[in-house]
């Protein structure tokens, strides 16, 4: 059994993890997964369905709650074929982990949330995000990996 105490990881070992962990979901369904040399687009991995279309990965990690956000220049909610994986970490647990279809963010709410960041003084990049509390955390299980990858199989392009 692997350690589950996330406390022991760094932001950037946990995020790592994240994302071995993600790829190796995707596989445990027979999906083909290819990985990235270069993640300067916001894409982690891309996978091959059995119906031989390709979907782009984002993979974004937490420890807890809180918030996660992908840059809107790398995270395009126009591309159908476009998912974020979320994994979040609670202390002396495995992961759990959601699979969210781009096209959740053409109709924000507060919890899947566009900040454009347009007012004067804000200088942050415009972003999607998610806002993850213990109160909202049950609207997240529509989207639960077990769930959401079998809509996923059925999908052809």
């Amino acid at each position: 059994m692997p350690n589950t105490d996330w406390t022991k990881l760094n932001r950037l070992q946990l995020g790592r993890y994240a994302e071995y962990f993600a790829k190796m979901e995707f596989a445990s369904y027979g999906l083909e997964v290819y990985t990235t040399e270069v993640d300067d687009r916001g894409i982690d991995f891309v996978v091959r369905d059995n119906h031989g279309r390709f979907c782009e990965i984002q993979v974004k990690s937490l420890r807890g709650t809180g918030y996660v956000f992908m840059q809107k220049s790398k995270f395009d909610i126009t591309n159908k074929n476009l998912y974020l994986t979320l994994l979040l970490f609670q202390s002396g647990e495995m992961p759990d982990v959601f699979l969210i279809p781009s096209a959740v963010w053409e109709a924000p709410d507060k919890i899947f949330v566009d900040k454009n960041y347009d007012k004067e003084g804000q200088k942050s990049a415009p972003e999607y995000g998610i806002n993850i509390s213990r109160k909202n955390y049950f609207q997240l299980e529509g989207y639960r990996f077990e769930d959401s990858i079998q809509d996923f199989l059925k999908k052809k392009e």
